[in-house]
């Protein structure tokens, strides 16, 4: 049986390439999740899915932070990109951070299944509109995604919060831990991240983001 894990937080969208996927494969069973701490679980649940279908906008994700950290710890999991974004630099990046796939929302239900057997043959696919997009990262960007995968599951989850602008004690009761427990996966993300506040983990998710972003300082700092 075939597992494939779909991550989108529009359930119209959802249900969408939950029935091209079901066209591309029959007997596939399907695992949807609609965030990143969802998405997460799922990929504990699901250790051998061979395919994702990653939306690079939804709650838990910064641009391609989520992709990054997701082919960074499951470098075996093929991986297609959706995103409402029509631009070439958009897939290009998409590509060069790993992804085997680049679907724009407004493609086709044809084209969702030829992306999704392309992959699941062991090759990349492309919108014809965007082929030839394929490219390489800049290398802030390269060491930023480099930084990501490093970080585990749990210690991803309480970044994106820190890079939301959430305290200590709303991480911890938006996880169920201690306040105790997030000052210690703080710790160890400043350290494999090489900064010493929050400002400075938020900064390096915001290398990540799709569009450049305006960084302020965050409160906690003092954390």
């Amino acid at each position: 049986m075939t597992d494939i894990l779909i991550a989108d937080d529009h359930p119209l969208f959802r249900d969408a390439l939950q029935r091209a996927v079901l066209t591309a494969v029959p007997q596939a069973r399907v695992h949807s999740a609609d965030s990143v701490h969802a998405l997460l679980g799922l990929i504990e649940q699901f250790p051998d899915a061979e395919l994702l279908l990653l939306d690079l906008h939804m709650p838990g994700a910064r641009g391609y932070s989520a992709l990054a950290h997701i082919r960074g710890q499951h470098p075996g999991l093929p991986t297609i990109v959706v995103s409402g974004h029509e631009e070439a630099q958009v897939a290009r990046r998409a590509l060069a951070h790993g992804a085997l796939a680049y679907i724009p929302k407004s493609s086709s239900g044809e084209e969702i299944v030829a992306a999704v057997r392309a992959v699941l043959d062991g090759d990349t696919w492309l919108p014809s509109r965007l082929v030839g997009a394929a490219g390489e990262l800049e290398s802030g960007e390269a060491a930023a995604a480099a930084q990501l995968a490093a970080l585990t599951p749990q210690q991803f989850r309480v970044m994106t919060m820190i890079a939301e602008g959430l305290l200590n004690k709303q991480i911890a009761w938006e996880l169920g831990v201690s306040e105790a427990t997030v000052k210690a996966h703080m710790t160890a993300i400043m350290r494999k991240l090489g900064v010493n506040n929050r400002t400075q983990v938020a900064l390096i998710a915001s290398q990540l983001a799709i569009e450049p972003e305006t960084m302020q300082p965050l409160p906690g700092d003092e954390d």
